[in-house]
């Protein structure tokens, strides 16, 4: 709670994953992926509740196994791959306020994939969007990307074009104008504009900056080893 405002964290956790087979409870660093940010979640102390929205009854044993309970769990229509995250999310929020007579007033996502989360960024982002609720309703993780989109290419034929024909090449990286990509420490939004924008990111957003070791989401087995590799070098 921050002034009075309710929080909800949501870990959404299906159990269907192409590029990891059972990514969610897949073994990282000795526990299994999920626990990293249902632990993350437990150690703020802006967070009111915390769901972890799962179709997948063995990613709910898991779930509470590491202190979160798991009262419902998520229709399979869904959970299916093209299933948007946020009617899973807006899911959540309807059986809390149906069945539990709970509501809240922002709503914290945080994915398992980015399990590289500091001690202080859930709560750091909850009071950054609080404060300045007047002019923002949402709040996105950020990290600074060290490939700049103007570079990127598309492949059609044998033919390579640029995504972005009229932006000029640079020879050094540094020249570029920062560029930043959303990564999945945090999404917070105020849940009246979830409501009515379907969306984490609505027109008024701002921004957390993450640090470099964080920018990181695991989908396949390379990521999973770098963020391992990371972990066990900080100790």
């Amino acid at each position: 709670m921050i002034e009075s405002k309710m929080v909800l964290g949501i870990i959404p956790a299906r159990g269907g994953s192409k590029g990891l087979k059972g990514k969610n409870i897949f073994p990282l660093n000795g526990k299994p992926l999920l626990a990293w940010t249902i632990e993350a979640a437990k150690r703020s102390t802006l967070l009111d509740d915390i769901v972890v929205s799962t179709d997948d009854i063995q990613i709910a044993a898991v779930a509470e196994q590491f202190g979160v309970s798991v009262p419902f769990l998520r229709p399979p229509e869904l959970a299916a791959d093209e299933s948007p995250t946020i009617d899973a999310v807006l899911h959540v929020l309807s059986v809390l306020a149906e069945n539990y007579n709970k509501s809240f007033d922002y709503v914290c996502l945080l994915e398992p994939t980015s399990p590289l989360r500091e001690v202080t960024d859930i709560d750091q982002m909850v009071r950054k969007l609080h404060d300045n609720r007047e002019s923002f309703d949402a709040i996105i993780s950020v990290g600074e990307s060290h490939l700049h989109p103007s570079l990127m290419k598309r492949v059609i034929g044998d033919s390579v074009e640029s995504y972005f024909p009229d932006q000029v090449d640079h020879a050094r990286r540094q020249d570029y104008e920062p560029a930043y990509f959303p990564f999945g420490v945090a999404y917070i939004c105020k849940t009246d504009v979830l409501w009515s924008e379907r969306t984490f990111f609505p027109k008024r957003m701002t921004s957390f900056k993450i640090q470099r070791h964080q920018n990181f989401e695991i989908d396949d087995h390379v990521d999973l080893m770098c963020v391992e590799a990371l972990m066990k070098s900080e100790g």
